[in-house]
């Protein structure tokens, strides 16, 4: 019997780096040992982690942002299992090259008896008909998928394909990370830059870390850029400076040190831009941070705060907005993520203002902690058992709904009976909620 070799097998070809690749190619891990990030996945015990180590194959859709790492899982699974790998982008590719992979993987699994794994590179980019080409061969086991996407998958992949796969979210990569997968490339010797004297201080690392925006390719090969601008000098050593680096970044490095005081003075800069209703000061030191390289959801944090603290009432929308922001931007991913950033900032700064849900609160934990714990007066207690309701818990209390929504009776401690912590302002809907607590007011003291 004369057998078929099959003409390909792309996973060996990929593990057949040059030195000629790129760094970020080149520095591909091999293992989850490598492996920097997605602890949530690949650390102990988690699905990744345990996938690998009992060699079992799923179909798998990996959904997450550039270059955290979703091509290099699917090689160390495949590896791991001693799969016959086949990628390929959806870009390129069509429904003949589906059926390609499929003919082969059943030559792998008769002659070799070696499952495949697909991996599809941008599986969102499939139209209906060529997603619907994996679904019999998903489903029979004659192929393992494993899909790769920046989009969310229950809108762009096909549900009956999405049933047969499970969703691995992958998480944008911090600087930390970053900076230990620069780290190794620089002591590696074999693959990355570890035969090269190099010396590259920490404020640049974390200069290129902070512009690659959680993308280690992004890191590595600015790294790499970098260090081949260097000139050596009389020893042959090379030293990296922030100069060279925003060189091969194509970027300049702003003063802003996310952990220093410029952090806090573009910030505070921002907070009061938005507060004094200024949105073109506002959205100038959005840009500043976003520029820079700052965390898009921390400064969205600080956004939702605002809404609350310095907004309030007088527009009950802009914490709505503030929130569908943080939900936009997790949903939109970078670069796009700051056009809905500089639309939550400019209805933030261009909404009425109103503190007053804020001091009313600061005033009443400054009862609290001054008064201590004050009794709740009997008709508000709650009466569960026979004996609460014999010494008179929740006696005489008025439902509100039976007396047309609003009853005449005292919900304060005694010692605190009359006082008012929450003061609306005229400002937008608070003066809304002024007038109807003015309402509310002369029904309880019909005769001021």
């Amino acid at each position: 019997m004369t057998i078929k070799k099959p003409e390909r097998d792309l996973f060996d070809a990929k593990v057949k780096t040059t030195r000629n690749a790129p760094l970020a190619d080149r520095m591909r891990p091999k293992n989850l040992k490598e492996f920097v990030g997605q602890e949530h996945l690949v650390g102990p015990n988690k699905i990744l982690q345990r996938l690998v180590e009992n060699k079992e194959l799923v179909s798998l859709i990996l959904w997450g942002p550039p270059g955290v790492g979703k091509t290099t899982l699917a090689s160390i699974i495949a590896q791991s299992v001693d799969a016959h790998f086949v990628s390929f982008s959806a870009v390129l590719s069509g429904v003949k090259d589906i059926r390609e992979v499929v003919e082969e993987a059943r030559e792998q699994l008769k002659y070799y008896n070696k499952k495949t794994i697909l991996f599809v590179d941008e599986i969102h980019r499939f139209n209906k008909a060529q997603q619907d080409a994996f679904l019999h061969h998903v489903e029979d086991g004659t192929i393992t998928l494993i899909g790769a996407t920046t989009e969310n998958p229950s809108f762009e992949v096909n549900a009956p394909l999405l049933s047969r796969c499970k969703v691995l979210v992958l998480e944008q990569l911090i600087d930390d990370h970053l900076k230990t997968i620069m780290s190794n490339a620089l002591q590696d010797r074999e693959r990355g830059l570890g035969n090269l004297k190099v010396e590259i201080q920490d404020d640049v690392f974390d200069f290129i870390a902070r512009l690659s925006h959680g993308d280690a390719r992004v890191a590595l090969n600015t790294m790499e850029t970098a260090v081949m601008l260097t000139k050596p000098d009389q020893d042959g050593k090379r030293t990296v400076t922030s100069e060279i680096a925003q060189e091969a970044m194509q970027r300049k490095a702003l003063l802003y040190d996310k952990g220093g005081e410029e952090h806090y003075n573009v910030i505070s800069a921002f907070i009061k831009s938005m507060r004094g209703s200024d949105p073109d000061a506002a959205l100038y030191w959005l840009a500043r941070m976003l520029d820079a390289g700052e965390d898009p959801l921390f400064i969205v944090r600080r956004m939702i705060i605002f809404a609350s603290e310095d907004i309030g009432n007088a527009d009950p929308a802009a914490l709505q907005l503030a929130v569908a922001v943080k939900d936009a931007f997790h949903f939109v991913g970078t670069p796009e993520g700051w056009i809905p950033l500089a639309q939550g900032v400019a209805y933030l700064a261009c909404a009425p203002k109103s503190n007053a849900s804020y001091m009313a609160y600061l005033e009443a934990l400054k009862d609290v902690r001054e008064k201590g714990a004050l009794a709740v007066p009997s008709h508000i207690r709650n009466a569960p058992t026979p004996l609460m309701k014999d010494m008179g818990y929740g006696k005489g209390y008025k439902y509100p709904h039976s007396f047309g929504g609003y009853a005449e009776q005292v919900y304060m401690p005694e010692e605190l009976q009359g006082k008012e912590y929450y003061k609306p302002t005229d400002n937008g809907f608070d003066k809304v909620v002024k007038e109807r607590l003015e309402f509310y007011k002369k029904m309880r003291n019909p005769m001021e």
